[in-house]
């Protein structure tokens, strides 16, 4: 364990490496911050640093950086995330406010997200396996053709057309939508399956029996879809600012970030409940070693329905940019709960 001060030394040369992109000094340190030591003891305190692995030399100048072993030890000693301005909550507010459905919701949070930290932002949709139903809607569209309407408390809505065995009425619709709706509403989609096994043997005529399973199959291959997680990206511009961050090139960062699978793999790794941030070399993907991953999870009635977060270079504004991750998960948590 390093000694308080020594942490303050670490802590001064992160904030002064992040801001001026530059390679810190023991001299620059002891002029810009008040570390109440000589610079002998701060030139002592570097040393040990170095030795440590918390900070390197990037070439033979006299400046040090951090490593992403000294990210990690500054992350995990942060006091606390850097507040918002109240212009700053002010302004999520009303542009989340404005959104007239999930689609909206989740695109209006990656400009966001992309705006306020000047990273790139990422955020998955909620999960249907954590949600819960919220209405199902049956329509027809021709006598032996109907549309599966599923609405979710998270607002996703989820389409389906099916084609029946044998012509359906309106009066067996109206029967199975209401029966339906009165076994699924606000339900787990987890329990969903076991609420509605028997639907089919309560209808008499044995060709509404056949449409009823056919309809209660679509459903559950909608609730249990393999590809249902999706996610959006934006702001992935905002890499080009860092070309002194991505010395060699910057393409692996681009390409990881085409692969959704990537992504998403990084987000579900992240805790259930609080911030997660992975640094550097932990995010596993070759092609992210040189970025930083902060994520959070968002939802209603306090449990994770998705996450969302920003990637960008392990030379970031550390409690900045968690507690803007953390501000706007917060919020559409709100909009999702009011939905």
């Amino acid at each position: 364990m390093l000694s308080e001060r020594r942490l303050e030394v670490l802590r001064a040369i992160v904030q002064d490496y992040v801001g001026t992109e530059e390679p810190v000094g023991s001299k620059a340190l002891t002029e810009r911050h008040k570390l109440g030591v000589s610079p002998a003891t701060v030139r002592n305190d570097m040393a040990v640093l170095e030795e440590e692995g918390y900070i390197a030399q990037p070439h033979t100048s006299a400046g040090r950086i951090p490593t992403d072993k000294g990210y990690r030890l500054f992350v995990d000693r942060l006091a606390g995330v850097k507040p918002l301005s109240t212009p700053e909550r002010r302004a999520i507010h009303n542009f989340l406010d404005g959104a007239v459905d999930l689609d909206d919701v989740v695109g209006r949070t990656v400009r966001l997200l992309a705006q306020l930290t000047r990273q790139v932002a990422v955020v998955q949709y909620p999960s249907l396996t954590r949600s819960t139903v919220r209405h199902v809607e049956l329509l027809s569209l021709a006598p032996a053709r109907l549309m599966l309407v599923l609405i979710t408390d998270t607002g996703r809505v989820e389409q389906r057309v099916i084609d029946c065995p044998a012509p359906f009425g309106e009066a067996s619709l109206a029967d199975l939508r209401a029966r339906l709706n009165s076994r699924v509403v606000g339900r787990r989609f987890a329990d969903v399956p076991q609420l509605v096994q028997d639907l089919p043997e309560s209808f008499e005529d044995t060709e509404d029996r056949g449409t009823v399973s056919t309809v209660l199959a679509t459903l559950l291959e909608t609730l249990v879809e393999e590809q249902e997680e999706r996610l959006m990206i934006g702001g992935t511009a905002n890499l080009t600012r860092f070309g002194h961050d991505f010395p060699l090139t910057i393409r692996p960062v681009l390409e990881a970030l085409e692969e959704h699978v990537v992504l998403l793999k990084l987000l579900g790794e992240a805790k259930e409940s609080g911030m997660t941030v992975r640094i550097g070399h932990e995010n596993g993907h070759e092609g992210l070693t040189s970025t930083s991953v902060v994520s959070v999870g968002y939802g209603s009635g306090g449990e994770a329905v998705a996450k969302l977060g920003v990637v960008g270079p392990t030379r970031m504004d550390y409690p900045g940019t968690m507690g803007a991750v953390r501000a706007v998960a917060r919020y559409v948590g709100q909009i999702l709960a009011e939905s």
